[in-house]
């Protein structure tokens, strides 16, 4: 379809057939052969080590993609492992990553986990999935991630199976050379056997299955979520989900065909990247290409990423609201004429930013909205309808999302009017039937069919949602999900601290940044700066270190003598913002922060009569929380 632009579209699209009619296939083997086997020779898969236009690349066909799936998933059912038995992957971008999931959602259940996780996060997941074999790295420069998987393993006891992808492969001499000689050493501190992975490939049967394809469907997949800090919850998805996710971005936001291509610098342990993105070319014949193993992180990605548009031919790219950022201040450098869209999504994009990257660029944004507990695809702005900036468009075709109120306790009261705000809670083929692998995070987030999203949001009357807050406190830091339990918890360990609240301050560059608020014990002298240097010497994940810290006589509390976190926020919001107008040195000031049914939390400006809006929005409009004037 390629005109979809309101919400008859989405239900013609529903009325035609159940979404369970669309595919004969049921099983991923069968969805990516329906591709693989109708354009075996048109690339479908790219991955660049480094981020040089002219750097090499390897590119697998369609045909050659599906035969590594096939001899990797008989390699796995080759060690005695059930269906429903979970391969886990822990890897940086690159082929074996991309390989790795298909293969395993094939034969088993895969999980992927972020690399950047510390080795007690990263055990904690492999022992709650009961995880039996494990991809990742073999020991390689300027990474740690085979030294953490090592000490991982020692602490889940289920991984029989370690298969190991040597980066090297992608260098060519005297690097190669030189990485052999530098490579870190690593002691053992685990039983798991360890394979070469390309070993594997060498020797299995790469030309059809050595097991049944059952065609019903299945959990293929456990994602954590949670981002970097945390012990995070597991996601469960099916494989009808994944199917859901390709057919979606296909029909909806373009006709996608085996001529189009996508660049993705996002992790493949993300479900953005892993879904919308690589379940459309599977769908499609689409070509995806990875540049560099951490995306947009990696070295020169923002400087070249232009020009790797133009080398690649790109027809879609993909980014999150920091690369939207970064990418604003670049110039663009190359032909670009084949890109079509950029996607956005993971957090909420400014409508300041919005705007100046689409006159800057010359893009079309389409922004929507997705979590890792759907699969992922949720709403998106119709590309050949009304755009809305700062909302997240309209349900994707067999997406029911309404808008509901709970009790304190959880009990259902009603379904919201139209622009009355609630929580937002979903259905759709993306929402396993329990979505977590812990029952009681079931009982928590589930009511009838629906999944309750712990946003706040409200449903204007042409049927766009628009979020106005988050009744979890997760702070999103640039697309990082970071748990605020783990700064209080560490904080409240100091021997002076009472009681401490974290929450997200608001940040031009990366949306929210933790802070945290203290109460200390009476009689303590201890300093934010001694604060900071206490959470420093507890080794606190980076990304959730606050940015600053603030003592005070007494938190605000509720009633009960739980910490009042809205009012920490509106702290945060009125200090950053005064901080802003006074850097630009603007005679106005936020008297206080209110909170708006429809729009969330307000910023209230008092200004002189002789300074303009215009002066106040050039400050403010960058960031996330919506200001107004006095």
């Amino acid at each position: 379809m390629t005109n979809f632009a309101t919400l008859k579209d989405k239900n013609f699209l529903e009325n035609e057939m159940p979404f369970d009619e669309r595919f004969p296939q049921k099983t991923m083997y069968s969805f990516l052969s329906r591709t693989a086997d109708k354009f075996p020779d048109r690339p479908a898969l790219s991955f660049q080590l480094k981020s040089g236009v002219n750097d090499p690349a390897e590119t697998l066909t369609w045909k050659d993609l599906k035969t590594k799936i096939t001899k990797l998933a008989n390699f796995f059912r080759s060690q005695n492992l059930d269906k429903n038995d979970v391969v886990a992957y822990i890897l940086p971008n690159c082929n074996e990553a991309v390989i790795s999931f298909l293969a395993g959602t094939c034969s088993n259940v895969i999980c992927p986990i972020n690399p950047l996780l510390d080795s007690d996060q990263i055990a904690s997941i492999l022992n709650e999935v009961n995880a039996k074999v494990v991809i990742s790295l073999t020991p390689f420069p300027k990474t740690d991630v085979a030294q953490k998987v090592n000490l991982s393993l020692s602490k889940a006891p289920s991984v029989k199976v370690l298969l190991e992808v040597d980066l090297k492969k992608y260098l060519s001499p005297p690097l190669s050379w030189i990485v052999s000689i530098i490579r870190p050493k690593i002691e053992r501190k685990h039983n798991a056997k360890i394979i070469n992975f390309s070993d594997v490939l060498d020797v299995q049967e790469g030309n059809k299955l050595n097991f049944e394809d059952i065609q019903i469907d299945k959990i293929g997949a456990y994602f954590h979520t949670g981002g970097t800090t945390g012990m995070p919850k597991v996601a469960r998805h099916n494989i009808s989900g994944m199917i859901y996710q390709g057919w979606c971005t296909t029909t909806v936001l373009s006709s996608w065909n085996e001529k189009d291509s996508l660049i993705c610098p996002l992790p493949m342990f993300h479900v953005f990247a892993v879904y919308p993105m690589l379940m459309t070319c599977v769908a499609s014949g689409a070509h995806i290409i990875f540049p560099t193993p951490q995306g947009y992180r990696g070295e020169g990605v923002f400087d070249n990423f232009w020009k790797l548009v133009e080398r690649w031919k790109v027809s879609f790219m993909v980014m999150v609201p920091t690369a939207a950022t970064a990418l604003m201040q670049k110039k663009v450098d190359a032909d670009v004429s084949s890109l079509k869209y950029a996607i956005c999504g993971s957090a909420p994009l400014p409508k300041d930013l919005f705007m100046r990257f689409e006159e800057s660029t010359g893009l079309k944004i389409l922004e929507g909205y997705g979590m890792t507990e759907a699969t992922c695809l949720i709403s998106v702005n119709p590309p050949e309808g009304d755009r809305k900036v700062g909302s997240v468009g309209i349900p994707f075709p067999y997406t029911n999302l309404k808008i509901m109120h709970f009790d304190e306790n959880g009990s259902f009261i009603k379904e919201c009017l139209s622009k009355e705000r609630g929580e937002i809670c979903i259905s759709n083929p993306g929402v396993a039937d329990g979505v977590y692998t812990s029952e009681n995070a079931n009982k928590k987030s589930s009511y009838k069919t629906f999944f309750k999203t712990g946003d706040l949001g409200y449903i204007d009357d042409d049927g766009y949602v628009w979020i106005t807050g988050r009744a979890k406190d997760i702070i999103i830091r640039g697309g990082h999900n970071v748990d605020p339990a783990v700064i209080e918890d560490l904080l409240s360990s100091h021997s002076e601290v009472a009681m401490v609240g974290a929450v997200g301050q608001p940040d031009i560059k990366l949306g929210e940044i933790p802070c945290a608020y203290v109460e200390l014990i009476a009689g303590s002298k201890v300093t934010s700066t001694e604060l900071i240097n206490f959470l420093k010497e507890k080794s606190l994940d980076k990304l959730a270190m606050p940015s600053y810290i603030e003592t005070m006589e007494e938190l605000p509390k509720t009633a009960v003598g739980k910490i009042f976190k809205p009012t920490l926020r509106e702290f945060s919001i009125k200090r950053v913002f005064n901080g802003e107008l006074q850097k630009n040195k603007i005679n106005a000031s936020v008297e206080f922060v209110k909170e708006d049914k429809l729009k969330g939390l307000v910023a209230i400006v008092k200004a002189d009569e002789n300074v303009r809006d215009e002066e106040i929005g050039e400050c403010l409009n960058n960031f996330i929380y919506l200001w107004s004037r006095e």
